[in-house]
């Protein structure tokens, strides 16, 4: 199954989940790690996904019950000879499992254990459900999206320019390190930006409904449905929604009342009434302010979040526990991300000014006639 790649040789586990974990698991097998899935026993498909989507391709596939202490112990002879574990439950699923980080490391020492959530695995929307409109909306990245008498849209440069672009590369140039590692020879990294945005729609191929040929935007469920877009609230703030999933698209009705509206629960996948429930629960959320909107969906799995501004993003009590965006010079900066098990993250580093450190990097080249080594060094 895994293709050649400058990740030949690395094995992955990944624990069966949707979205962004599959996406990353599979980026690894397209470079050539040999991943290994780990779907869990259904008796129907999941709602709204492709019963083979395309985030599974190149991976090999293990059918494995994890409530089962049989299977459990499977997937620790798996972790005990792999060189990375993806998962992306809830905090504190994997450890009820008895899969957490200490039992895998138990062992395997060397594995590195990969955590993938909406809202990190600490902070007062921890355990809370969203999608990635929810949390680009509470981060601050949503709202340099909003034009003048629009609703804010997916924020510009995040797509390509660093997605399709830079984060590409940095995947080509951590595998090219790791090829010349192991085989002593390097590599081009070729990361084009129409190669990336284009490669970053596996994930929404996955998505069933008009994904691929649909007539406009609209057709796209993530694009047109009434429960995944932003609305206007009356003091001209906005909410995020994206409710996908049944039992949290219920459990959004309920906590507005329409739980036995009957247009609103036969028709959340029917393309046709989009636009109407669109219209009907605009004329909701534009009938109080943002922060009655954010106290009535708060502790909730609605999937509804506040579009705020990097500045108010920073005031929130999730900063406030996780320091995700630092004020430095009374400008924020956003910390360094994914975060390591055990270290504390480091505020942001010094921006240097334009040549400060030409004299001493000229002098020590100049002294030892090799690459100088930094002063933290």
């Amino acid at each position: 199954m895994p293709q050649y790649g400058p990740l030949t040789g690395i094995r992955i586990v990944e624990v069966e989940g949707i979205g962004p974990g599959p996406f990353a698991a599979m980026m690894l097998a397209d470079l050539g790690a040999d991943v290994i899935v780990v779907h869990r026993p259904r008796s129907d498909p999941v709602v709204g996904l492709k019963e083979r989507p395309v985030t599974d391709r190149g991976k090999r596939s293990l059918m494995l019950d994890l409530k089962s202490d049989t299977d459990r112990d499977l997937l620790l002879k798996l972790v005990a000879h792999a060189d990375g574990l993806i998962e992306g439950f809830r905090p504190g699923v994997m450890e009820r499992l008895g899969l957490g980080p200490e039992i895998c490391h138990a062992a395997n020492p060397r594995l590195v254990y990969g955590r993938m959530t909406g809202w990190g695995q600490d902070g007062p929307l921890a355990e809370r459900a969203g999608h990635d409109l929810n949390y680009i909306s509470m981060s601050g990245a949503l709202w340099s999206s909003r034009l003048e008498g629009d609703r804010p849209t997916v924020p510009p440069t995040l797509v390509g320019d660093i997605g399709g672009g830079a984060l590409y590369l940095v995947a080509g140039m951590l595998s090219g390190i790791i090829a010349a590692g192991r085989t002593g020879l390097g590599t081009v990294v070729d990361a084009a930006i129409y190669d990336g945005a284009a490669h970053m729609q596996n994930l929404l191929m996955s998505i069933a409904g008009r994904v691929e040929d649909g007539p406009s935007a609209q057709a796209n469920p993530l694009v047109g449905a009434h429960w995944s877009r932003t609305y206007r609230c009356a003091d001209g703030g906005f909410v995020s929604v994206q409710c996908l999933e049944p039992k949290f698209y219920a459990e959004f009705l309920g906590k507005l009342g329409l739980a036995e509206d009957a247009d609103f629960v036969n028709h959340q996948f029917d393309q046709a009434a989009w636009p109407r429930l669109s219209d009907r629960l605009a004329q909701v959320f534009a009938a109080q302010k943002r922060s009655y909107w954010e106290q009535l969906f708060h502790g909730s799995d609605a999937c509804v979040a506040p579009v705020l501004s990097p500045r108010e993003a920073f005031a929130h009590p999730q900063n406030v526990a996780r320091q995700t965006w630092y004020e430095v010079d009374g400008s924020l900066q956003a910390a360094a991300a994914p975060r390591f098990d055990g270290q504390t993250p480091a505020p942001p580093a010094d921006i240097r000014a334009r040549g400060q450190d030409s004299d001493a990097i000229l002098a020590a080249l100049s002294e030892h006639s090799g690459w100088p080594e930094s002063p933290e060094n």
